[in-house]
């Protein structure tokens, strides 16, 4: 270290002078957009059914998309090392704010819908004969005339 360290922040961000830093950022930058890629894939496939979380992988995805792409790009035209550490910093605290501060209360509200949907279907289905359709007004139609009722075409 020959420099201060708030004089690194306007160094050029390479292999000369940030050896232990440049390498592992770009190819963990590489890795974390090809595993963020596959993740969403997987996730939104297991929950096709429900948009609360198919929206919070959506913001997660492009907001990693973004960030790990900036950080390759970054790395290819040796930016200053101020343009890395800002896009490091803000994207930690986007991620925490979808994850943790914007999508809970949502989730939260979608959890209550369908556990109040999940108990009013509970209720209807309770009794054991609710699903099968009653015969009596074929019944009563036939016992006033006399004759088997005869069915109606649609």
């Amino acid at each position: 270290m020959k420099l201060a360290p708030w004089d690194y922040l306007f160094v050029r961000f390479d292999s000369v002078k940030f050896h232990d830093l440049f390498y592992p950022t770009w190819i963990l930058s590489l890795i974390f957009l090809v595993l963020l890629i596959v993740l969403y894939n997987v996730r939104t496939r297991q929950l096709h059914r429900h948009p609360p979380y198919l929206d919070m992988y959506e913001w997660l995805l492009w907001t990693g998309v973004i960030t790990f792409s900036l950080l390759i790009m970054y790395s290819l035209f040796v930016f200053y090392y101020l343009f890395v550490i800002v896009t490091l910093v803000i994207a930690l605290a986007v991620f925490v704010w979808i994850r943790f501060i914007h999508f809970p209360p949502i989730l939260a509200s979608y959890q209550a819908r369908l556990a109040k949907q999940r108990y009013f279907t509970r209720l209807k289905y309770a009794h054991p004969e609710s699903t099968i359709r009653s015969k009596g007004s074929r019944a009563i139609r036939a016992s006033r005339t006399g004759k088997p009722a005869r069915r109606r075409r649609r």
